[in-house]
């Protein structure tokens, strides 16, 4: 695999005989190096108008394969997630599905230099509040509030957060739910998405679920 020169990654879409330029956000960690059996999906980056819209390309996105999501950095998440949903259901709905066929998030590595993936294939997005337990709030400012019944919303940060949570009172297991600025930018969300995935290999599984959400 080339180097990403400035992580700038361009991708040559085969069946439209053109390029198109995309840039993928930066994390500084790589979740998953290789993914094998994959098709592409593609999210760009566009204005209409005073809107800014994230165009779909699935021509190349083959049902039983792992799908990758190359989505460029700049959208806003509300922009992006419609287009996610749409995609999860026509894999639920598909002819031909493959149980094992998992959807991954493309990013770059700014440290390592190269093109990384993380899993989202079990993530439930809601389009919500959560009508219960501890939300864990990603602003768009870049902030993390704790918001629960029984005490004011918290500012908290990430290294403060895991105490923080297994600190708090409750007669009951708490149930922490992932919630997202529908405001922030698609970088700012997967750059939130791989604290969470690591995040919750250090919480107890009866706290947490697969829902996140988005308001």
């Amino acid at each position: 695999m080339k180097r990403i020169a400035s992580l700038l990654v361009v991708f040559l879409l085969i069946s439209c005989n053109e390029k198109e330029e995309m840039l993928l956000p930066k994390a500084d960690v790589t979740i998953v190096k290789e993914v094998y059996d994959h098709s592409p999906i593609y999210l760009f980056f566009r204005v209409k108008g005073k809107d800014t819209v994230a165009e779909l390309n699935r021509k190349n996105a083959i049902g039983t394969s792992n799908w990758i999501f190359n989505i460029d950095k700049r959208l806003p998440l509300k922009a992006v997630i419609s287009q996610l949903q749409f995609m999860k259901e026509k894999r639920k709905k598909g002819m031909h599905t493959n149980e094992k066929a998992e959807d991954y998030f493309s990013y770059a590595d700014s440290i390592g230099k190269n093109l990384a993936f993380l899993p989202f294939t079990k993530v439930k997005y809601n389009l919500e509040k959560p009508k219960y337990g501890v939300q864990i709030f990603f602003s768009k400012d870049n902030t993390i509030l704790v918001l629960n019944s029984s005490e004011k919303a918290k500012e908290i940060t990430k290294p403060e957060l895991l105490k923080y949570l297994l600190g708090l009172p409750s007669d009951k297991p708490n149930k922490f739910f992932f919630c997202h600025d529908q405001n922030c930018s698609y970088e700012q969300f997967l750059q939130n998405s791989i604290f969470i995935a690591q995040f919750k290999l250090q919480i107890p599984v009866y706290n947490v679920t697969n829902e996140e959400f988005i308001f």
